[in-house]
């Protein structure tokens, strides 16, 4: 991919869910070492994207989307995992945060972000499919784990298993606060039965998923630093434990179609619901805002 001009250059995408007018930042684009290893592994961790003031700003923005507060007066999706007074140390997740808040938004959208899914994937565009903030309380208790699984086992919506997450680690991100760990390699292996994003049993997943690929799980930790970008494919496998830290971990995981992406009728998601599709069409339009095209 040449560097042109417009690679170099963020665009602000019209309409409701306008990303930042920012330069893409070239020093984090991956090189060729870097595609044949996240062809290979089927994940890949950024250079520090964001500065330190940006990621004070996300968690502060974080807490007021959990306090109600939305600027733009759109609330999130309705479902995700609410925090639960009864449940104090379970994971929270809330879906399309970026349509509440400009600060959350800002960093959703992000040019470079979907510049450097475009050089993973090989294609001239890639588009937003959803948004997950994301807070695993400190506790060490299971209720924070997040099931070994592969994203696509939830996205088969849509017909291409093109897609991508990029995770914004809006602090560090380590084994005592419960990181992704990824299997490298598993992308390739095609979509698994044996993926459940919801059984915190992660021993009982490792098993069943053992018995499927015949093979034993080498699972590898997305470790980062605040400001980082770690990627991984949809059909990667992946999970993360508990949180025995002693802080919470914060991070944002911005889900990326990469290339069009087309309806699969068969399939039902969050987003089947935004607009009506036949089999076969694909997903584009304002709600799914552009991060990158060339």
């Amino acid at each position: 991919m040449s560097n042109t001009t417009a690679e170099r250059v963020g665009c602000t995408i019209k309409g409701p869910y306008a990303g930042p007018n920012v330069a893409i930042k070239e020093e984090c684009l991956p090189i060729d070492k870097d595609l044949k290893f996240y062809q290979e592994n089927g994940y890949w961790l950024s250079p520090k994207l964001f500065t330190d003031e940006e990621l004070v700003a996300l968690a502060e923005h974080q807490d007021r989307v959990y306090a109600g507060i939305h600027e733009t007066g759109h609330a999130p999706w309705h479902g995700g995992w609410r925090h639960n007074p009864k449940r104090p140390l379970e994971i929270r997740k809330t879906d399309n945060s970026f349509w509440s808040d400009l600060t959350l938004r800002a960093a959703v959208l992000n040019p470079t972000i979907g510049a450097i899914a475009a050089r993973l994937h090989a294609v001239d565009i890639v588009r937003l499919w959803h948004d997950q903030l994301l807070y695993k309380p400190s506790g060490g208790e299971k209720t924070g784990n997040v099931g070994w699984h592969q994203d696509y086992g939830y996205w088969r919506a849509s017909k291409e298993p093109n897609l991508t997450t990029a995770t914004i680690a809006v602090n560090d991100q380590t084994i005592e606060n419960g990181v992704i760990s990824v299997v490298p390699g598993s992308h390739t292996r095609g979509v698994l039965n044996a993926s459940d994003f919801f059984n915190q049993n992660l021993d009982e997943m490792q098993t069943r998923i053992e018995a499927e690929t015949g093979a034993k799980m080498k699972t590898v930790p997305m470790s980062m630093k605040a400001g980082q970008v770690g990627f991984h494919h949809c059909l990667a496998v992946h999970g993360s434990a508990a949180n025995t830290s002693g802080a919470a971990r914060r991070s944002i995981a911005v889900h990326l179609m990469c290339g069009t992406i087309h309806r699969n009728i068969d399939g039902r998601h969050m987003n089947t619901d935004l607009m009506e599709l036949k089999d076969g069409d694909p997903f584009i339009g304002e709600d799914f805002p552009v991060l990158y095209k060339r």
